[in-house]
Order: structure tokens, then C-alpha cells, then sequence
């Protein structure tokens, strides 16, 4: 594995609007994946393991729940901190960055949104700490895009519920010691539910044979009349608009996410385009990389114009779901298609573990479909704009 000798471009000058505070937060994220993510990341890739011994870690920077309040373990720090640090980890790999997505805005965001001071106690710290895992069970092998098709579901039985369903796809699952779990009442409305690892009738099997994601564990949630006490149920909200609250915070972390993985490819082909020699002289010195290279920093710099803004309306709890789809949208397919002109600035040499660009280029391919497809937030902005929504015919 080569040195970690990243440098992140800044060609408009954002780190002058940070807070010093923002920049603390930044750096120790960075100084952190340079240290416990590089040496072993591709590694982990390429051998399809999570690397559990960083588990620690990203809780020690603050990555799990940074916008919890302090009382119940997180950072209480602001939103642009927690893009931020989502930003570092994904330079890293958006694998390290979806554990600490889930945790954060899948596990401990509805807990303490949705929760009562009972299940804040009880959870948030453990979770803060890292010394429970989460996942989130909403997406099913039939209903992906449309949610509100769901069939798992919990019937009453008087002093418990029973809970019964699939959900697949699920982050975490594999070591997650408790799931937050979406599933209809009788009366067909969504609850969510607090499933923990020791409940009997609940497996988590592993999903295998990824081609992206690689380093990060991926699995299902099987529920087998798995007795649910009543004190676990989420009693704030319900309804669809409670897990999609959720992804509206995922989707936001996803948003600055993305410009870690672009900017590590960029600074990755910039690199590269200097010390590579043909035809007597750096093919940075020729015009066609300089396009390339150009473009990239172009893109990424609109990228974090638009992360910086959207993060400034999260502080400001102005932030609306179609501007999240929005930038989840853009920033992500910016990132996929800058590793892939980065790839093809490393020639062949670029399709190698030396390099990281083939593995952002395969994460990518996840993460520009979880969250909501690239389709749907496109029909998310357009339903915004027109008033029409074209979801369904």
C-alpha cells in the first residue's frame, strides 16, 4: 500500500468559511483515516471483510451520532461537522462511511427523534461509544423504491407484539447488535421498532459475492414471530414520513460523502498525471488530462458550494427534503464520474489495489442506487418543481 499522501483541493477558498471548530473536526477526521483507514482498506476490499478494529476509532473522532446532544454520549456538534466528517471517511471508503452513516442518522437519529427519554438513555451512549452496533430494516426483497408497499409487520398480542418479515440490503446487519425496524400495525400504519441481536426468531445472514462495498458488511433481517415488548416501540412518529426523516439525514451525510471519494480520485490522478512520463514530458503537461483534471476540480468545487450551502440550511432547520435529493443526486454521480476519468488517467495502472480509484469506482455504483435511487430523487426535483409527482402511473 502506497503512503497516504492526500491533499484536499480547495480551489474556491471554502475552508475561510469554516469555523474553527468545522476545521478541528475535519482535520481530526483526516489525520485519523490517514492513519487507521489507508494502510488497510484495500485489504479489507479485497479480501471482503469489514475491519471491525476501527470501530473504536470512528467513535473516538465523533463519527457516531456527532449531532447528538452530549448528554446522551454524541458530540453535539452541527451539521456541517457531520458532513465533514462523512466527507473524511468516504475519502477513505464509502464502506467505512455507510457504518457510520447507518449509526448515525439510521440508528441514532430516530432514537432520539422519535424515541422517549427511556429509549435515549438506554441506547444512545452504547451507540455513541460504538459499544453497540446498529442497522436500519426498511428496505424488502419486494419493495425497494416504494417503501410503503411493505409487508413485515407487527400484530398485537396483548402484552407484546410479534413481529414478522424480511428486510434485505441492510448495512451492519451482520454484526449489529440491535436493528431499527420499520413494519405495519394491523391497521396498516408504520411503526418502528427496536429489534435487539438476542430476540428469538431474528437471524441477520450475511450477503455475499458484492462486487461493491466490499469492505463493508452487508446482510438481511429475518423476523420469525420475534416477541417485541411494547416498551420498544417508537412511540414520536409514525407513518411513512418517520423512516424517510431518517433518510433525509443519511441522504445529507451521502451528499458530502460523495466529495471524499471524488476528491481522493482527483488528488489520486493529479498525483499520478505529475510523475507519469510519456513521449518525453508528464502527461499532466498535455491537453487532454489537463481537460480532465480540470473538469474534475471544477466539478467538485460546485459539489462543495452545494454541500456547504445545504449544510448551512440543515443548521438553520430550513433544509427540505427535495434539496437533499438534490444535492444526494448530483454529488454522487459528480464522484462516480470523475473516478471514472480518474481511472483512465491511470491507464491500466488504475484498475490495480495500488491505486484507490477502482474501489471508489465500485462503491460508487452502490451508493449512487442506495438512499433512493439516482431515478427517484431526479423524480423527487421534479415532483418538487412541477407539483405532479410521477412516482407512480
Amino acid at each position: 500500500m502506497k503512503p497516504d499522501l492526500f491533499e484536499a483541493p480547495d480551489y474556491f477558498a471554502l475552508d475561510s468559511l469554516l469555523s474553527q471548530e468545522h476545521l478541528l473536526v475535519r482535520d481530526a477526521a483526516r489525520a485519523w483515516v490517514k492513519r487507521a483507514v489507508s494502510p488497510i482498506i484495500e485489504q479489507h476490499a479485497q479480501a471482503a471483510t469489514f475491519p471491525t478494529e476501527i470501530i473504536g476509532g470512528l467513535a473516538e473522532i465523533g463519527a457516531f451520532g456527532p449531532y447528538i446532544p452530549q448528554e446522551y454520549g454524541g458530540a453535539g456538534l452541527d451539521q456541517i461537522s457531520y458532513g465533514l466528517i462523512m466527507q473524511e471517511i468516504e475519502r477513505g471508503d464509502s464502506g467505512v462511511r455507510s457504518t457510520a452513516s447507518v449509526q448515525s442518522s439510521l440508528v441514532m437519529y430516530p432514537i432520539f427523534t422519535y424515541g422517549n427519554e427511556q429509549q435515549r438513555q438506554k441506547y444512545l451512549p452504547k451507540l455513541a461509544s460504538g459499544e453497540i452496533m446498529g442497522c436500519f430494516g426498511l428496505t424488502e426483497p419486494d419493495h425497494g423504491s416504494n417503501p410503503s408497499g411493505m409487508t413485515t409487520n407487527i400484530k398485537d398480542m396483548g402484552d407484546h407484539y410479534l413481529l414478522n418479515g424480511a428486510k434485505m440490503w441492510i448495512s451492519n446487519a451482520p454484526f449489529a447488535d440491535i436493528a431499527v425496524v420499520w413494519a405495519k400495525n394491523e391497521a396498516g400504519r408504520i411503526k418502528g421498532v427496536i429489534v435487539e441481536r438476542d430476540m428469538e426468531g431474528f437471524s441477520t445472514p450475511e450477503t455475499h459475492h458484492k462486487w461493491s462495498l466490499r469492505a463493508s458488511a452487508t446482510g438481511e433481517l429475518i423476523f420469525s414471530n420475534v416477541k417485541i415488548p411494547k416498551e420498544n416501540i417508537l412511540p414520536g412518529k409514525d407513518g411513512l414520513g418517520a423512516p424517510l426523516g431518517c433518510l433525509d439525514s443519511a441522504r445529507y451525510g451521502i451528499a458530502w460523502g460523495a466529495i471524499g471519494a471524488a476528491m481522493d480520485c482527483y488528488d489520486t490522478a493529479l498525483r499520478y498525471a505529475k510523475e507519469r512520463i510519456q513521449f518525453g514530458k508528464p502527461i499532466a503537461a498535455t491537453q487532454l488530462q489537463q481537460k480532465k483534471l480540470a473538469e474534475m476540480l471544477t466539478e467538485i468545487t460546485k459539489a462543495q458550494l452545494l454541500a456547504f450551502r445545504l449544510g448551512q440550511l440543515k443548521n438553520e432547520g430550513k433544509a427540505t427534503t427535495a434539496q437533499i435529493s438534490m444535492a444526494k443526486r448530483n454529488n454522487v454521480e459528480m464522484a462516480i464520474n470523475i473516478a471514472r476519468e480518474a481511472r483512465q488517467v491511470l491507464g491500466g495502472m488504475g484498475i490495480t489495489g495500488e491505486y484507490s480509484i477502482m474501489r471508489h469506482m465500485m462503491n460508487l455504483e452502490s451508493v449512487i442506487t442506495y438512499e433512493g435511487t439516482h431515478d427517484i430523487h431526479l423524480l423527487i426535483t421534479g415532483a418538487d418543481i412541477t407539483g405532479h409527482p410521477a412516482f407512480s402511473s
